[in-house]
């Protein structure tokens, strides 16, 4: 079984920067799709940002030009990268990994962690 841990969240003012990492508990493991989703209160998960195992990356628009998402294979580790923040981003992030081939096919979620941003 594999857990998938992030860290790196917190309370900020509007403006400040948070990195967000995740991991698989298991060292090994393949990851080859992760994303970040968020979630506000009263709202729907959405995505916010998704890198690939070769490293494209995408974005939702309201992340475009403030996030960036990144990853260290040698750590197995993502992070992502959260400037200029806004109230407005303030929602549970969420870790996801998918894995596409072999015995550990499947998706994986992270617990979340609580990303608060102050005006």
């Amino acid at each position: 079984q594999v857990q998938v841990v992030e860290s790196g969240g917190g309370l900020v003012q509007a403006g400040g920067s948070l990195r967000l990492s995740c991991a698989a508990s298991r060292r090994n493991f393949r990851i080859d799709v992760l994303a970040w989703y968020r979630q506000a209160p009263g709202k729907q998960r959405e995505v916010v940002a998704t890198i690939s195992f070769g490293g494209i990356s995408n974005y939702t628009d309201s992340a475009k030009g403030r996030f960036t998402i990144s990853r260290d294979n040698a750590k197995n580790t993502v992070y992502l990268q959260m400037n200029s923040l806004k109230p407005e981003d303030t929602a549970v992030y969420y870790c996801n990994i998918q894995t596409l081939f072999g015995k550990d096919r499947g998706d994986y979620w992270g617990q979340g962690t609580q990303v608060t941003v102050s005006s």
